[in-house]
């Protein structure tokens, strides 16, 4: 028997970010498989939480920025949309996994640059190409972007613009599944209070200030900020929103 529930698949979704996007698909009725790669403890914490709000929630590990184990991810991903959620399918995809090397454009290296690539780009690129024989039409998929791709910030040039080219793959993954009946729309948060990058905008209460003299309504965001619009977007309500770059920053650097 299938799910009557529709099912959302969240990266990167044990704490930050992710974490809010999956509690906010649940609240909106949905069931949940959410990936993490190294924090177990805190997926299986957040998997109780969606059984608090009276959903089904998988955790399952993934290394986003590895395609070679895209193929044995995706065999259990299916055994367990089967196994535990009576499902053949799915129907919503956020690409939400991510981190950041912190280096201006002389010296960021080879190597963090590839690291970058892997998990913003090439990652999300052919895990969704991999999941989408499984699914639905009249689902949709959300990619995840920043703010940087609107303003330069110095120390970000690599993060931003392996950014900007998952925003132009939103278009095309718009333009290409529209026969598929699949929405494909584009976040971009500004600066948030995470664990990114040690937790340096939450943590840091120089550059807390400074963002936030630089956001017009006078504050940082934090993860409570966006989860609720990746949930809008994964709606009905949102039906006829496609090929969408939405920004979530209170307004910064206007």
């Amino acid at each position: 028997m299938l799910a009557q529930n529709k099912i959302a698949v969240v990266t990167g979704g044990s704490r930050g970010l992710g974490k809010d996007m999956v509690l906010n698909l649940a609240k909106n009725g949905l069931d949940i498989v959410l990936t993490y790669n190294s924090q177990k403890e805190a997926a299986e914490e957040v998997v109780k939480q969606i059984e608090k709000l009276g959903q089904r929630g998988i955790a399952l590990k993934l290394d986003v920025s590895d395609p070679s184990g895209f193929d044995d991810f995706t065999k259990t991903f299916i055994s367990a949309l089967q196994s535990q959620l009576n499902a053949d399918g799915f129907d919503f995809l956020i690409n939400n996994a991510g981190f950041i090397h912190y280096a201006t454009f002389e010296n960021l290296t080879e190597e963090q640059f590839a690291e970058m690539e892997n998990v913003h780009l090439r990652g999300p690129f052919f895990l969704t190409q991999k999941l989408l024989p499984k699914m639905n039409p009249f689902g949709g998929i959300v990619n995840v972007s920043s703010g940087l791709t609107r303003f330069a910030t110095p120390g970000f040039a690599a993060y931003a613009a392996l950014k900007g080219a998952m925003e132009t793959l939103t278009k095309y993954q718009a333009q290409e599944l529209g026969k598929k009946n699949i929405r494909v729309n584009v976040i971009a948060p500004g600066a948030i209070e995470t664990d990114i990058m040690g937790g340096a905008v939450r943590d840091n209460a120089e550059m807390n200030r400074y963002l936030a003299s630089q956001t017009a309504l006078g504050r940082v965001g934090l993860p409570e900020d966006i989860g609720g619009v990746v949930a809008f977007l994964c709606s009905d309500a949102a039906g006829w929103i496609n090929a969408q770059r939405i920004e979530i920053s209170g307004g910064s650097n206007l």
